[in-house]
């Protein structure tokens, strides 16, 4: 369907939503229970065909999981720096909130401390707490999974990694933003020898250096020679994982994480296909499909025209008033 096509086909289903009695959309539980199926989106079939709905079994399959990455090896002077600035002014804004209580007792004890000294000391305070902030935000956009380790856990890697015993790995998975889930193991291959290594949590992808969304890899006891800079392929694992294959075309993601559209069991007399957003998990790629948790073989999943449903429900909620009037 060309772009002009698809444009006049949801211009006729704006109208067709405001000259059909459609109802607001309503938020799924998580047990995917529906109360009133009056209050989900609906289509006749002619609406249907008009939009290209197409629905479908998803099918069954076992996934053994392994993405082909690409590693590099990462200078750690950067994670140092920033680690220490986090903690330095993390530490410097604990000492500036004591002293500002400090003397905010002595003033309201009437023991001598001025009012423009409290001031003075609630704004240090202010300021030493937006400088730990910023460092934090700094640290963790660029270091997730080490910023959110506990203090001593963090001090370890980051005292192995000091002394060389341990290096760090970014592994990108080249034209990918999503992981799925998370890989558990790494190997990589140094010269031909696999080499294991620790999955620590996901990267986010930073500028042009990195391929794709990547994972941060330990590697304890790292082969001579392999240092910062180097690139490596890199293989990571994780159990065979059991679920739907969905066409990448039907997965939706919002402020709620993904979802796809079920189409519910018609009823006796029914004219119109009612259809119901339903929370997924996303487990692996799988070429032009996903592997996804949350729905069964059995569901009639919407693999063609989802972005219309996704249209039509914000249209049904407008219609109803869930759209503040500033809007």
């Amino acid at each position: 369907m060309n772009t002009r096509t698809a444009t006049r086909c949801l211009a006729a289903l704006w109208l067709l939503a405001f000259a059909c009695p459609l109802s607001a959309a309503s938020d799924v539980d998580d047990d995917d229970a529906v109360a009133d199926p009056d209050l989900l989106p609906k289509l006749s079939l002619e609406q249907q065909r008009a939009a290209g709905i197409v629905v479908a079994h998803p099918l069954n399959a076992e996934l053994a999981q392994k993405d082909d990455a690409l590693g590099t090896v990462l200078d750690v002077a950067d994670l140092i720096a920033q680690a220490g600035d986090a903690d330095a002014t993390a530490a410097v804004a604990r000492a500036a909130a004591a002293e500002a209580e400090r003397v905010r007792g002595l003033y309201k004890a009437g023991a001598g401390a001025a009012l423009k000294t409290l001031e003075a000391a609630q704004a240090e305070q202010a300021r030493t707490r937006a400088q730990a902030d910023a460092a934090a935000a700094k640290f963790g956009a660029q270091w997730r999974p080490v910023a959110t380790m506990s203090g001593s856990a963090r001090q370890k890697l980051i005292d192995a990694v000091a002394a060389g015993s341990t290096l760090l790995v970014r592994a990108d998975l080249a034209g990918r933003h999503l992981i799925g889930s998370l890989p558990t193991r790494a190997l990589l291959d140094v010269d031909g020898i696999g080499v294991p290594g620790t999955i620590l949590g996901t990267l986010a992808q930073r500028g042009e250096e990195a391929q794709g969304a990547g994972v941060l890899v330990e590697v304890r006891n790292p082969p001579a020679g392999l240092g910062p800079g180097a690139r490596i392929p890199v293989a990571l694992l994780g159990a065979t994982r059991s679920g739907v294959l969905v066409p990448r075309d039907a997965v939706l993601y919002d402020d709620g994480g993904p979802l796809v559209y079920r189409q519910l069991a018609a009823k006796p007399g029914d004219k119109e296909a009612h259809y119901s957003p339903v929370r997924i998990t996303l487990l692996q790629p799988h070429g032009d499909h996903w592997l996804v948790g949350g729905i069964d073989d059995d569901d009639n999943i919407v693999v063609h025209g989802v972005g219309v449903l996704w249209s039509l429900q914000g249209i049904v909620g407008h219609a109803a008033g869930d759209i503040d009037d500033d809007d």
